[in-house]
């Protein structure tokens, strides 16, 4: 297990869909405070790891823990189906594709998992609503449905409505994959704030720039293990493995 400090930890993941296997004895932390972004090639196992570590998929080998307690493991025991309900909702989770009710306004969005998971009166839900979707620059369109939205709005809501459950920890999965650079921005801001408010975040990109500047760490994977981590400064200016050089050099001008 890590330090007293890690919020989440995963020891020695192995996860297989099929015959094809994702992760190979992966061993990560997330720290209070700190900001990890994991990158890597497509099809190294970032995604996978980060839905392991936000309780959405079981792994095949090892165990994912939280505040030191065992919350995911192969064949999980009571204790650890208790364990994972009681923190299921203190790790939010931000999609490539927005994942937004399309049925509901964005208001109606960002309330629902409060009152429905946390219990909370629709009244202070509300009053938290409005605070987080004008800290995403969203009070504006609080009645607008999310179809009337482009990209970049959209995700802005769906950070709104992931803080909203006041989460412990959020992950976020490629976010602004989807995006164009403009709207890449928009998000990129809002994410950057939360960092500097010190929200516990680990993201999975592709934009070695936010990862450069905003991460605290940074995670490199390659089929399945993460074969090198380090300080921002130290990965892109020095890297020690050959593989992380060879990933690097196809974003050199």
């Amino acid at each position: 297990m890590g330090p007293a400090s890690d919020i989440i930890v995963a020891e020695r993941l192995e996860k297989a869909f099929g015959a094809h296997t994702v992760l190979t004895c992966v061993d990560v932390a997330l720290a209070q405070r700190e900001v990890v972004c994991v990158i890597g090639p497509s099809g190294s196992g970032k995604t996978t790891l980060l839905r392991c570590l936000a309780l959405l998929e079981t792994p095949a080998k090892g165990r994912v823990m939280m505040r030191g307690e065992t919350v995911s493991q192969p064949k999980p025991d009571a204790a650890t189906r208790r364990a994972a309900r009681a923190v299921r909702a203190d790790i939010g989770m931000v999609f490539q594709q927005f994942n937004l009710w399309p049925h509901m306004t964005v208001l109606a969005n960002v309330i629902e998992a409060p009152m429905r998971v946390r219990g909370m009166h629709r009244d202070q839900a509300v009053a938290e609503a409005e605070r987080l979707l004008d800290k995403v620059g969203m009070s504006e369109k609080r009645h607008a449905y999310p179809a009337r939205l482009s990209g970049g709005p959209q995700q802005r809501v769906a950070i709104a409505r992931a803080l909203a459950m006041n989460p412990a920890i959020l992950l976020f999965d490629e976010p602004t994959s989807a995006l164009d650079p403009e709207l890449r921005r928009e998000v990129f801001l809002v994410m950057r704030n939360l960092a500097m408010e010190g929200m516990t975040m680990m993201v999975v990109t592709h934009e070695m720039g936010f990862a450069r500047k905003i991460s605290g760490r940074v995670v490199f994977m390659d089929q399945g293990a993460i074969v090198e981590q380090g300080e921002p400064s130290q990965f892109f200016e020095a890297a020690k493995t050959e593989r992380a050089k060879r990933f690097l050099e196809q974003f050199e001008e």
